[in-house]
């Protein structure tokens, strides 16, 4: 299989799998009958369908090729739609503890559900409205994306995949509690690489790849491999998006480009940067970083100084490092020729990218 033929397969996944999810929503659409309800459930499925990269299904689908799985079997997807609608729910709850506005280029969910109860003229508090909706719109997600994944036949006969994804969401939450604890506090990097290790890898690569292997009833070997795998690009994939969050343009991420450093996220980039930077660039650093009211001229200044200390060289050469070092763990093992060659692309679209 050529490059080509395996990013065609991988938009047919993911054509699928937007097709699974599609189904799935409006059945639950279709079955209720309040207003109230249905404008959420409305809601829920254009932010779910509208845009993502859908990483997760294809690695999950991937490891799923790569250990043998056939192709044509309906039921993969069916599972790799259940992680994407867990993701689904984990950016609500993100950026209900961000309070963010923006998600890929719309409204998040909490200011949607505000500025419609804002609309309705009810009593109450449209901004609490708006977050406690989304709150349990999210849980729904949640529940929703276990029913997905707990019904397929694939699923009932192996109990390893579903320890994976147990593993798969107590990771996502405690790396989201690690990053919300890091928000309090300046971090060093070993601080920042333990979030994005839970936060980003696992539930991102890691456990979406062992799960469609698993699946497909992969060998300890082969686990093995997607576990280095998984990490090492996981890594590389939120070191590429601690760049993207800070010097990318918000027409292409879909978001605000000052939202992490008006938050003081504890990345990893910003870690570099403060070991490195000088007495004056430290002060600087501490000065914007986590400055809530931080505009555009200090979000250009904090770009400079962060430049000038050399951190964005440092993390480039450590997204290098994890992306050999990921792509090396895979040529090693006994994986599918298909799949090595798509599992390969993917690696290279996740780390060189702009959104």
């Amino acid at each position: 299989m050529t490059v080509t033929d395996a990013l065609t397969e991988s938009a047919a996944v993911t054509a699928r799998v937007n097709g699974s999810l599609d189904a799935f929503l409006r059945e639950r659409l279709a079955g209720e009958s309040d207003p109230a309800a249905r404008t959420a459930l409305a809601l829920l499925r254009d932010f779910t369908l509208d845009g993502g990269k859908r990483i997760r299904p294809l690695f999950c689908y991937w490891g799923w090729r790569g250990a043998g799985g056939s192709p044509d079997d309906p039921e993969v997807v069916t599972v790799a739609a259940a992680l994407e609608l867990f993701h689904t729910a984990a950016l609500i709850h993100d950026d209900i503890i961000d309070n963010s506005d923006l998600r890929r280029g719309r409204p998040t969910v909490h200011l949607s559900l505000d500025k419609w109860h804002a609309e309705q003229d009810w009593a109450g508090e449209s901004r609490t409205f708006g977050q406690s909706g989304a709150l349990l719109v999210g849980d729904a997600c949640l529940i929703w994306s276990e029913e997905l994944f707990h019904n397929s036949p694939l699923v009932t006969r192996r109990a390893d995949a579903r320890r994976l994804f147990a593993r798969l969401r107590q990771s996502a939450v405690y790396g989201e509690y690690l990053d919300l604890v890091g928000e309090t506090r300046c971090g060093h990097l070993d601080d920042a690489l333990k979030i994005i290790r839970h936060k980003t890898a696992s539930y991102t690569v890691r456990y979406p790849l062992q799960i469609g292997g698993a699946l497909a009833d992969a060998d300890d070997e082969l686990l093995a491999a997607y576990d280095t795998f998984g990490l090492l690009l996981g890594e590389a994939f939120q070191l590429r998006d601690d760049l993207i969050g800070l010097f990318g343009a918000s027409e292409l991420t879909g978001k605000e480009p000052s939202d992490d450093a008006r938050q003081g996220k504890p990345t990893a980039l910003i870690a570099v940067a403060r070991e490195r930077a000088d007495e004056g660039q430290r002060a600087r650093l501490d000065l914007l970083y986590g400055n809530e009211r931080l505009d555009l001229d200090g979000l250009a200044e904090l770009r400079d100084v962060v430049r000038a200390t050399g951190a964005t060289a440092v993390v480039e050469r450590m997204i290098r490092e994890r992306h050999a070092g990921a792509v090396r763990a895979l040529r090693g093992a006994r994986v599918e020729p298909s799949a090595l060659t798509e599992l390969e692309a993917l690696a290279a679209t996740s780390v060189h990218r702009e959104r």
